[in-house]
């Protein structure tokens, strides 16, 4: 394979090229604020989603709570009838 001889104005010219096709910092900006306003967003769903399912466990626990206890009652009342 000939070799190419590469003058410092070739050079020069694909390190110029390699920073022209890299982002540029204002870019980068405008593209890390874009996620960052999404996962604000995200985050916001989130906590509400938590929110809502801690009150529906809450809920749901009471609601139960509630039923074990009257089951309780009625228990303790057909024994106490038995052991009359």
């Amino acid at each position: 394979m000939a070799k190419k001889n590469i003058t410092i104005d070739d050079l020069a010219t694909m390190v110029q090229k390699g920073f022209n096709e890299t982002a540029k910092k204002a870019d980068m900006d405008l593209r890390f604020n874009s996620v960052e306003i999404r996962l604000s967003k995200i985050e916001k769903d989130i906590t509400v989603i938590k929110e809502a399912m801690k009150n529906l466990v809450a809920e749901n626990y009471g609601k139960r709570i509630e039923k074990l206890e009257d089951e309780v009652k009625e228990l303790k009342g057909t024994l106490a009838m038995l052991l009359k």
